[in-house]
């Protein structure tokens, strides 16, 4: 009877993990957006590449890039269009900056993680469509400086 009951203890313990203990948390509510499907995480945010946020910039016509670096950063060079609010004025200036929480959002900043911390933020704070796509560091088309015409990354 004891072997009959440890057999059954570990049929269920393996049934059980396969069929969900194990399962990722990160995994996000996948929703479609036009012809792409991407994943909201669990900070309610989207994950993208740059090559998908750039996609959405040659596309769409009604989104708001959100450059989260510092000012001397941003005059160096910035995608084409983007708006400057510095990650750590983000919880109080979204709301004067970014006024319609349903827009899409495109967030990038030097090296990603600055970034990730904003949009996660401009989700907590009820914007629905935030983007995040990383770093400048990692952008493979045209930015510009203050004044200049838009040149090579």
């Amino acid at each position: 009877m004891k072997k009959l009951f440890k057999i059954l203890t570990a049929i269920f313990t393996l049934v059980f993990c396969f069929s969900g203990c194990g399962s990722d948390s990160n995994e996000g509510i996948t929703e479609n957006t036009g012809e792409s499907s991407f994943t909201k995480n669990e900070d309610g945010y989207y994950q993208i590449t740059p090559k998908e946020a750039h996609e959405i910039m040659l596309t769409e016509s009604d989104y708001i890039i959100l450059d989260v670096r510092e000012e001397t950063e941003y005059k160096e060079g910035h995608i084409h269009s983007a708006v400057l609010l510095p990650d750590y004025e983000v919880i109080e200036r979204a709301s004067e900056v970014l006024p319609d929480k349903d827009k899409m959002i495109l967030v990038y900043c030097r090296s990603g993680r600055r970034s990730k911390n904003a949009s996660a933020e401009l989700a907590a704070l009820g914007y629905n469509n935030v983007y995040e796509f990383g770093g400048i560091i990692d952008w493979p088309y045209d930015i510009v400086t203050d004044g200049e015409t838009p040149q090579a990354n």
